[in-house]
């Protein structure tokens, strides 16, 4: 059970960061992971009266602030229409409506979950994060570091020529997924994110020409043997490795589809 002793609505991020540098106190993204563990947070830090709820999309890249909700990146016309749909698709099983309405863009990124299907998706895209006092960096470099006490203030999402696709595979419609995969082209690379390993996701690239060398089967094998799993109470090891190779193997034909149009 979360014990709250302070609730603080921030009125800038300045404040939010300071607050923040106190070991124990907590910024409140959709609460809904915290809500699964026992703690007393001192003082939660709450950013919804900082403008950062929206998605923004200009010709060059799409703005999504760490307050926006999972169910307005799976409405969002434009970034589904860029990315083929991918998003919404990676982000529809994760429990349900009223639970989506919630839960942020920003807690998801910044808890670097192994489970987590939005981290899966983002990193298969050019995608980088808007850190307070960090800057911007990519999300891949993002993903591998140890959590901080900065603020992940945006996502933003570099708009290419992008073909992309996202898989999941679950036990049951609604659990955590047993393995994600979201795959891009984009320039001549093709970029594939596993996760659910079922530590966090990590991406790898390879070149478009080498891929039509090797075909879709080939590739996703060689892909596949890359990431390495583990098992838990949801699949085995050999499973996970063995799904690898399916997911990526149906994500590659079906950009070979998108380019047949």
């Amino acid at each position: 059970m979360i014990k709250i002793k302070e609730y603080v609505m921030a009125e800038s991020l300045e404040q939010a960061y300071e607050l923040n540098q106190k070991k124990r106190n907590c910024i409140i993204g959709g609460m809904l992971w915290l809500k699964m563990g026992s703690r007393m947070v001192p003082t939660a830090i709450d950013l919804s009266n900082l403008g950062l709820n929206t998605i923004e999309e200009n010709e060059e890249e799409f703005s999504i602030g760490c307050m926006t909700t999972l169910r307005q990146l799976e409405q969002h016309e434009g970034l589904n229409s860029y990315t083929n749909g991918a998003v919404s698709e990676s982000v529809r099983s994760i429990v349900g409506v009223q639970f989506r309405n919630l839960a942020t863009v920003g807690g998801s990124i910044f808890g670097r979950f192994g489970f987590s299907d939005v981290l899966t998706c983002f990193l298969a895209l050019d995608t980088w994060v808007e850190l307070y006092k960090g800057g911007c960096i990519p999300l891949a470099e993002f993903a591998r570091q140890k959590p901080d006490r900065d603020i992940l203030v945006r996502l933003i999402v570099k708009k290419h020529e992008d073909k992309s696709v996202y898989l999941s595979h679950r036990n049951s419609k609604t659990d955590f997924p047993v393995l994600t995969c979201g795959i891009s082209l984009r320039e001549g690379q093709i970029y594939t994110a596993v996760g659910a390993r079922p530590s966090r996701a990590v991406c790898l690239c390879v070149s478009e020409a080498d891929w039509k060398k090797k075909g879709s089967e080939a590739l996703a094998g060689e892909l596949a043997a890359q990431f390495p799993t583990e098992g838990n109470m949801r699949a085995g090891k050999e499973f996970r490795s063995h799904l690898a190779e399916v997911l990526i193997g149906r994500g590659l034909k079906q950009i070979e589809k998108m380019q047949e149009v």
